[in-house]
């Protein structure tokens, strides 16, 4: 069930005068209640079923169309397009040192050159260490430590020049 379906079925749901809806398919279960005592509130949550850890998301009819700063986004954008984004190459806990009690791998500002060790990625009891495909210097580290990342997730930001 895709986001148009869900919002058609909450102004179905607050049209019909109906006080609670719950819907459960396959892999969605959807609750829609609403109060009609003057001004309308609705109330709507969407849960996946497999997945035991997800939280209900409340997903809110849109009456006006979303501002977004725009001019902040593109500016950033911008700024982060001259940078060499270093990536996540497996998922794993992200680690800046490689033991508790030695130093970081590298700081914000530090230069690196391609082969150095950036930091440590822990999957399944096996530490990997990240190398540098680049030269240059460190201008942001975009994970915390001992934070779990994604595959193809951002973690530094490089710049070449």
């Amino acid at each position: 069930m895709d986001l148009k379906e869900i919002q058609n079925l909450i102004k179905f749901v607050a049209n019909s005068g109906v006080a609670e809806v719950k819907l459960e398919m396959d892999d969605v279960k959807i609750t829609i209640r609403t109060t009609l005592e003057g001004n309308v509130t609705e109330t709507t949550y969407v849960q996946q079923l497999p997945a035991q850890a997800a939280l209900p998301q409340a997903v809110a009819p849109q009456t006006a169309p979303a501002v977004v700063n725009v001019t902040s986004e593109a500016t950033a954008a911008a700024e982060n397009s001259k940078f060499i984004t270093i990536k996540s190459p497996i998922i794993g806990t992200f680690y800046r040192k490689p033991s508790p009690d030695k130093p970081v791998f590298t700081e914000v500002g530090s230069t690196i050159s391609k082969g150095d060790v950036l930091c440590v990625i822990e999957a399944m009891k096996l530490f990997n260490e990240i190398e540098s495909e680049v030269s240059g210097k460190i201008v942001k580290i975009l994970v915390d430590d001992m934070s779990p990342v994604e595959f193809d997730q951002p973690l530094f930001l490089v710049d070449p020049s």
